[in-house]
């Protein structure tokens, strides 16, 4: 029984990197540009295609997570104006939303959150309004896992598999966007209403123009977490989607590296991640090769599986 379950793990997480073959190509767009804060966050990614429907979002541990012995996940302020305001910030007000042996939904209310809005957040069926922070937790080997967070107000997601057996613990990285993409200030985008439904590990997103999106946690093991996304009616106009990461140095980044597959091509293109202008491709991977001083055991991150249409069912339990 054992041997089965390692088994299917190891066929999940090889799914990873692996390309969709049949998918619709997107158009994908590099809007990075260079800092010396590694805390800012200054690669950006835009994924467009009018017809796409449904896709799939991965965020897998690195290849050398096997081997990595010291993690580094502190702050680093170097070259950092925004230091002193970041570590000002007061502790926000923490809110359970929902819980279960399992399974914990934890809402954070923010005193100052950098933008305002009217998001009002429901999980099963309870509704609460001015929630900046929701966090999804899973209970591990005895231990509560932190593996998803969305802020509602401006439509930030993180997520990380759960740890691998040589790490009690691993960091966040890359940030993604569903959604119209909109820049003000920064890329965000804006979500009227949140609603979360713990019997299938699904977030339902509505935007204001009456678009909405559900993102279903579909995958979730100690080699990836799997989201598959669906749009009410496909993004058009702006990106439906969007990679967030920081790059300073091939040591000191998130995410140094890209590949890309595009469409009939007979392989894999790859670069360093800064150089790189545009694609047009079925799948996308961004990530790092080689160990960075910056959260270093971070995730890589994968986009794939691009669709016209959503798939005709979904599979009511979560993958392990």
């Amino acid at each position: 029984m054992r041997l089965a379950a390692f088994l299917a793990v190891l066929v999940l997480g090889a799914s990873a990197h692996a390309a969709s073959l049949d998918g619709l190509p997107v158009e994908i767009t590099n809007a990075s540009e260079p800092v010396l804060c590694a805390e800012k966050d200054n690669v950006t990614l835009n994924l467009t295609n009018p017809q796409v429907r449904a896709f799939r979002i991965e965020a897998a541990h690195p290849a050398y997570i096997g081997g990595l012995q010291v993690d580094r996940f502190a702050p680093d302020w170097t070259a950092c104006p925004m230091k002193e305001e970041a570590l000002a910030q007061p502790m926000p007000q923490r809110i359970t939303l929902y819980e279960t042996i399992e399974w914990q939904v934890i809402g954070y209310r923010e005193q100052r959150f950098w933008r305002t809005s009217d998001t009002t957040v429901t999980v099963g069926d309870r509704t609460e309004s001015n929630i900046h922070l929701i966090q999804l937790w899973y209970r591990f080997q005895d231990r509560a896992e932190e593996v998803l967070v969305l802020y509602p107000t401006d439509g930030y997601w993180r997520a990380r598999p759960l740890p691998p057996s040589n790490l009690r613990w691993t960091a966040y990285g890359s940030s993604f966007l569903v959604g119209p993409v909109v820049v003000e200030g920064r890329p965000l985008v804006k979500i009227s209403r949140v609603a979360f439904d713990p019997a299938t590990k699904t977030f339902t997103l509505t935007y204001p123009d009456g678009n909405s999106a559900t993102v279903r946690l579909s995958t979730l093991n100690q080699e990836l977490i799997g989201l598959d996304v669906v749009f009410a009616r496909p993004v058009a106009g702006t990106p439906f989607a969007a990679l967030r990461s920081m790059y300073v140095t091939e040591f000191n980044a998130d995410a140094a590296r890209i590949a890309v597959r595009e469409k009939d091509a007979p392989g894999w293109r790859e670069e360093a991640i800064m150089p790189f202008r545009r694609a047009n491709a079925t799948d996308l991977w961004a990530g790092r090769l080689v160990p960075s001083r910056h959260n270093t055991s971070a995730p890589d991150m994968v986009f794939n599986a691009f669709r016209a249409e959503p798939p005709a069912a979904t599979a009511p339990a979560i993958q392990k």
